[in-house]
């Protein structure tokens, strides 16, 4: 097996959620997952697959859509 799976939790560490956010993008079929019993993993292949698909064009964003993110700190 060359994937490696990661929990839930593993996943919302590296992309600095929360596993809340992470089940949620799973239901919604933004992140592919895998049923391992009652828990789901993520193939590390998707997960770069996700954030690749992430990627946006600075030239194209509507800055107003961000936040001050010193507000959050």
């Amino acid at each position: 097996m060359s994937d490696h799976l990661l929990t839930a939790a593993e996943v919302a560490d590296q992309l600095r959620v929360s596993t809340m956010t992470v089940y949620r993008l799973i239901r919604r079929g933004e992140l592919p997952a895998v049923r391992v019993g009652r828990n789901y993993r993520v193939r590390s292949g998707d997960l770069t697959a996700f954030l690749d698909a992430q990627v946006v064009d600075p030239a194209t964003m509507d800055l107003s859509d961000l936040g001050d993110e010193r507000e959050q700190a």
